[in-house]
């Protein structure tokens, strides 16, 4: 994966450099060339190019890129250099931000703390300016979701760096309100530590609770971490087990209370399986797929700009056909357009049936990353088959075969 996301950078290096002089561009060609795909050789050579080109047109598309390859390497010096060149000429770059600031706690020491203190601050602030204005003005839930998890990050970093720096109480505060945004575990385990600081014995045992029921990369520490605070604070492990009860209460109740948040923005917001699905239809109409269940459905995914779609639809309508008359099948257009307005203009002027529907988040679901696709779903309301793109000539064999085969099945 690593080299995978080497050569990407080092493509997408290349890609960004056809304003440069000819010479210029040959010589970072050759450099990237001889990294192949080594993150430290691609670090070596876009900073030994930026040695021989102080004034490159492309400094900063270069130091973006080193930020990336040495985040990927955990390399948190170079991270900080060439982040806070970045953050110079851009100062609310959320990526970088955050991985300056993480960098600069990692190091561990007061001076990389005070830095750190004052890049999470930044990055908070950034995330706040993309809260949502007022009710009126509508995100994704994704947007939702990432939006929470960030601001929760970064007011853990500040935590963090605040417990470096000695100051507890502090500490707490900006773990408390981290962990309400979004109850990461390693968010759980800072607030223990600050709280143990504080000589909070019962306060800090919930919390290494509340970091064994959120996570389970260092569950094992986290369960002695609390067997320690609850010595301090009680004569025996009497009790204890019940503060993991309650954590576990905690978390299932936090864990119902986003996702009903969640679906204030998208009724399918967390949904992991097609048939938990409802879908929108063009004038309004809603389709639960759980009421397809027992039935093959055959899913296009298509959109009013695509060339292929428009050719593909009549072909559709031939192999839906082959099926009139069977109950146990079922064909739904779903419309991928991010503008919906386009979509009903769209139908009434190719003369198409209405009886489509948006897709509503089922792109997401089923990885459908081009169109036209065509998925097809069995009568358990599993993925028994997927087209991406079609054959014009072979288009309706084809289909009819695969859902005949699931038919069978």
């Amino acid at each position: 994966m690593r080299a995978f996301l080497i050569l990407a950078m080092a493509g997408a290096v290349l890609l960004g450099q056809s304003q440069l002089p000819p010479q210029e561009q040959q010589d970072l060609s050759n450099s990237l060339a001889e990294a192949g795909n080594s993150s430290h050789e691609f670090i070596f050579a876009l900073e030994n190019h930026l040695k021989k080109y102080p004034q490159t047109k492309s400094r900063w598309e270069l130091e973006r890129a080193l930020v990336k390859a040495a985040k990927e390497i955990s390399d948190d010096g170079r991270t900080v250099k060439w982040g806070e060149a970045v953050l110079a000429r851009e100062s609310e770059d959320i990526l970088t931000l955050e991985a300056v600031t993480r960098a600069l706690v990692r190091a561990g020491d007061k001076a990389s703390a005070e830095k750190a203190l004052v890049k999470g601050k930044k990055w908070e602030t950034v995330l706040r300016s993309l809260e949502p204005k007022d009710a009126t003005e509508k995100i994704r839930w994704q947007t939702r979701m990432d939006l929470d998890q960030g601001l929760s990050r970064a007011l853990q970093a500040q935590a963090r760096a605040q417990l470096i720096l000695g100051k507890a109480a502090e500490a707490e505060g900006l773990a408390e309100k981290s962990f309400a945004s979004y109850p990461f575990d390693e968010t759980a385990r800072v607030l223990a530590q600050a709280r143990g600081m504080l000589s909070k014995w019962d306060a800090a045992v919930d919390a290494w609770a509340d970091a064994f029921v959120s996570g389970d990369a260092k569950r094992p520490d986290d369960l002695e971490a609390m067997r320690e605070a609850w010595k301090k604070g009680h004569p025996d492990a009497k009790g204890a087990g019940d503060r993991l009860l309650a954590a576990h209460d905690r978390f299932n109740k936090w864990n119902e209370a986003k996702i009903t948040r969640l679906r204030q923005y998208d009724a399918n917001a967390l949904k992991g399986k097609p048939g938990e699905f409802v879908i929108t239809g063009v004038s309004g109409e809603k389709l639960p797929l759980s009421s397809l269940q027992g039935k093959v459905v055959v899913l296009d995914f298509w959109a009013t700009w695509c060339g292929p779609c428009r050719t593909q639809h009549p072909l559709y309508e031939k192999a839906k056909e082959k099926f009139k008359g069977r109950t146990d099948v079922e064909f739904v257009y779903l419309n991928t357009d991010e503008d919906k307005s386009l979509v009903a203009p769209f139908l009434e002027a190719n003369s198409w049936s209405k009886k489509v529907y948006f897709e509503d988040g089922l792109s997401r679901l089923l990885n459908v990353s081009s169109i036209p696709t065509t998925v097809i779903l069995n009568k358990r309301g599993e993925i028994a088959s997927r087209m991406n793109g079609f054959l014009p000539e072979k288009f309706v064999d084809m289909l009819t075969e695969r859902v005949q085969r699931i038919l069978a099945e």
